[in-house]
């Protein structure tokens, strides 16, 4: 690995020398314009082209503008200045009112109604690629004006539209042909060739004649990596999310390589995450870049974010921003929820599955006048039946109900400020163990049982003010607030405990001189206050964190950035400490692009709650902190992060594809280990010696045939850590990893496959059991298949119906519970979990959709 990464490095070297003489002569440099269409996009590069720009290429999916410039002839500002007097808003320069109200209506970027946004609104979930563009005359002066009527049919079937007043049309893509006939009165029809479902163009006409098509698709990469940010971010789309049932948050990353989705324990039904081979608790997760479940959440957490309350997921490998916190360590997980102002009126959806688990969603939004829009999202799931597959005498998955709602609430006054609130709450009863549990056996040795009672009540406001005059220059304050309150038992052990949390955290973002060189500054603070018990322990702790950051961002041009963030915090229980990061990107020619990464994160280890499988068990926990006034005596977590990356676009079969390769490695300088190599015992002790994990991941995505797509990838995984003197491998991560994802969408049909391999995983030491209570010390390298078949129905795809199975080959863990037949014996182990504990399931769902008009 280290040849790898020395090779890589000295690559970008030798690029960065080649190519540092093209900034010498002119400048690059990009920044924001707001803009809807094709016709937007031609006024944007005309008006951009002033005298001394060389070059000027503006991005409707962006809202980017490239330009190639001479510094010594015009100014960014001269730039900014022409595009606005053209009618389109910039970062620095908003468009006159009159300018903008003059545009063709197609173009008004500003209003929620415009016809582009319809048509996307309307279509952007659909299986179906929908293509959409427009038609406009040409004068002698370079002017467009939309042409009302224009005839669009595909060449030799009766599959035809007419554009409307704005000179917009949409039409469905159709399999057997790429010829698209368009025809206006007094002109000459033309049968042009549809080459490019993914890119806009526009369709000319001048003197009579047709010259060219332009033609716009819904259709895009259901997950996608941005190759414009210094961040390695990537996006997962709703579009990916329908891919699976994706019940919960933890469903939704069933169709991604990077994230690794497992059991925690064999009686809870909880999930747990992995990301460059570290524990999920090492991966920061938020929700709308607010605090999401951690703390006391952090084991049961992904399962308290519905599936269907999810409108997008970014995912950032290795160091992100310093903006957004510390504690990010192995990555950064973001999840957005439904807004408000969501294309989707109404969203029903309903989920049964083989051994009778249901959920019902109901998400409701509604615009409320000029300024104000609402949403309420509802969630309701329960499992009632008792099922025992591997015939052990415990339930499979805890039975038991699920009720979650949000409200929230947007504002946006059209003149810079804009604002959100919402409030939340969640309940959720499951109990699980022994089939004949009932309650009176609580607590008592009569029968062996688990109870999961938690409690959640969020609070979340966010203000933000764009400055007119200023585009670039703007303040928000984010704040939250949530209790969280769960009461369980595992046999005859209670566990109880309560975490009070409040965030605030101001962004004041502007620039230096010209838009090159952007800053992101502020200040936050972060407040915990827990109450656990334990057995017959008390734990309780106030951990108070206030700090500041500063994040610089420079574009030297179009094919080099560079983000440099840093702050300071201080902690009440361990004082201050600073967190570097940074990030480069550098794209030395068109579709290839290289990004490096390092930083500093760090957390407080909550050792109950982020173990509370290990209850599952007759473990006894051993807490071996080195001092008082720490959380649990125990040191925090400090690891350095290193990563590089390179993503360079493609065409294979014809088509565009995508080669991703990345390789990140994380040293700690302390971690909380959790020892498991005594099976009596679970040992908590702070690191002495090495820990490490080493990541690499190799990715392609493409399509061999119109409508299929393929993801495959392959992850290998070096990560050990100092365990009572000796280095050892970590338990329960699979060395080597593969995966593949094909997606075939037609006619309103979908079908979707994934398959994972997964390489043996080391098991801790059981050597001290009797011998009917050992596990082998590797477990088999295994597969897990998944599939699901959707058909959309109605005007605009409203009405879905889908079918699917997880874990098709029926494997499951042998002997997922140690010594199930003496549950309050010294042997009783639920959590040793290697593999798959539920069997096969098949499920079957609807989702009905009204759409905003």
């Amino acid at each position: 690995m280290n040849f790898i990464y020395r090779t890589t490095l000295l690559v970008l070297i030798l690029f960065a020398s080649v190519y540092a003489g093209d900034a010498q002569t002119l400048t690059a440099s990009s920044f924001q314009v707001s803009g809807a269409c094709g016709m937007c996009k031609a006024r944007i590069e005309k008006a951009a082209k002033i005298s001394g720009v060389q070059s000027a290429v503006w991005d409707m999916e962006t809202q980017q503008l490239q330009l190639s410039y001479d510094a010594g002839k015009t100014s960014v500002q001269q730039i900014h200045q022409a595009v606005a007097d053209a009618g389109h808003d910039t970062e620095l320069k908003k468009a006159a009112d009159e300018v903008y109200n003059a545009l063709p209506a197609c173009c008004h970027y500003r209003n929620a109604d415009n016809p582009h946004k319809q048509i996307a609104a309307s279509n952007g979930l659909s299986e179906q690629a929908l293509i959409y563009g427009i038609v406009v005359a040409e004068d002698n002066k370079g002017n467009f004006t939309p042409l009302t009527n224009a005839g669009v049919q595909w060449l030799g079937t009766t599959q035809g539209t007419l554009t409307d007043s704005h000179g917009v049309f949409s039409i469905p893509a159709n399999d057997q042909t790429k010829k698209l006939i368009v025809s206006f009165s007094g002109m000459q029809s033309d049968t042009l060739d549809v080459t490019d479902m993914n890119h806009m163009q526009i369709v000319l006409a001048s003197n009579g004649e047709l010259k060219q098509v332009t033609v716009s698709s819904s259709r895009r990469l259901s997950s996608y990596i941005s190759t414009h940010d210094a961040f390695r971010q990537q996006l997962m789309t709703p579009k990916e999310l329908l891919k699976a049932a994706c019940c919960n948050l933890s469903e939704s990353f069933e169709t991604n390589p990077s994230i690794d989705v497992s059991s925690s324990d064999a009686v809870t039904g909880a999930k747990q995450i992995q990301m460059l081979g570290l524990s999920g608790i090492y991966t920061q997760l938020t929700n709308e870049n607010l605090p999401g479940p951690r703390g006391l959440a952090t084991a049961t957490g992904l399962g308290l974010i519905p599936g269907p309350w999810i409108e997008g997921i970014q995912i950032i490998k290795g160091t992100g921003s310093v903006v957004n916190g510390f504690e990010s360590i192995a990555g950064q997980i973001n999840v957005e929820l439904i807004k408000p102002n969501y294309k989707e009126k109404l969203y029903l959806n309903g989920y049964i599955n083989s051994i009778g688990k249901t959920d019902l969603n109901l998400n409701l939004t509604q615009r409320v006048n000029d300024q104000w829009s609402t949403a309420l999202l509802l969630h309701d799931d329960f499992l009632l039946n008792k099922t025992d597959y591997n015939k052990d005498g415990f339930k499979d998955l805890p039975t038991g109900n699920q009720f979650n709602v949000v409200n929230r609430w947007m504002y946006d006054n059209s003149k810079g400020w804009t604002g959100q609130l919402g409030v939340k709450y969640l309940q959720e009863r499951k109990k699980g163990g022994e089939l004949d549990f009932t309650d009176t056996d609580q607590l008592s040795t009569n029968r062996y049982g688990i109870g999961l009672n938690t409690d959640r009540y969020e609070g979340f406001a966010k203000l933000g003010y764009i400055f007119p005059n200023k585009r670039y220059q703007s303040i928000g304050l984010q704040l939250s607030a949530f209790r969280h309150s769960q009461d369980a038992f595992f046999g005859t052990t209670p566990y109880k405990g309560n975490q009070d949390n409040v965030y605030a955290n101001l962004i004041y973002q502007s620039i230096i001189g010209n838009t090159n060189h952007k800053f992101r500054t502020g200040a936050g603070i972060v407040s915990d206050r827990y109450k656990e018990t334990f057995k017959t322990s008390d734990f309780g702790r106030t951990e108070t964190v206030p700090g500041a950051f500063f994040e610089y961002t420079y574009t030297m041009n179009a094919k080099f950035d560079v983000v440099a963030g840093i702050r300071a915090d201080h902690n009440s229980l361990y004082g201050w400490f600073t967190t570097p990061r940074l990030n480069l990107r550098y794209a030395p020619l068109p579709g290839t692009t290289f990004r490096l990464s390092a930083g500093r994160g760090q957390r407080t280890a909550n050792v109950l709650a982020e173990n509370m499988s290990l209850m599952a068990s007759a473990r006894n926990f051993i807490l071996s902190g080195n001092s008082g006034g720490k959380a649990f005596g125990l040191d925090p977590e400090v690891a350095w992060n290193k990563g590089i990356s390179l993503d360079q676009q493609l065409k294979l079969f014809s088509r565009n594809a995508m080669l991703s390769l990345d390789f990140f490695r994380n040293d700690f300088s302390n971690q909380v280990v959790v020892d498991l190599e005594n099976p009596r015992e679970v040992h908590f002790y702070n690191l002495e010696g090495k820990s490490y994990s080493n990541s690499f991941q190799a990715e392609l995505t493409m399509a061999p045939a119109k409508n299929f797509d393929v993801r495959l990838a392959y992850r290998y995984f070096d990560v050990k850590a100092t365990q009572q003197g000796a280095l050892l491998e970590k338990a329960f991560t699979a060395k080597n990893r593969a995966f593949a994802n094909l997606a075939y969408h037609v006619n309103g049909w979908a079908f979707d496959y994934t398959i994972n391999y997964i390489g043996r995983k080391r098991i801790p030491s059981t050597l001290a059991n009797p011998q009917q209570y050992r596990m082998e010390a590797y477990s088999p390298d295994y597969f897990m298949m998944h599939a699901q078949v959707s058909k959309t129905f109605g005007k605009n795809n409203s009405f879905e119906l889908y079918l699917g199975a997880e874990n098709l080959g029926n494997f499951i863990q042998d002997k997922s519970i140690i010594a199930p037949n003496e549950p309050f014996g010294q042997y009783f182990d639920a959590s040793m979990i290697w593999g798959p504990v539920n069997e096969r399931m098949f499920y079957g769902g609807f989702r009905y959709k009204i759409f905003n008009k």
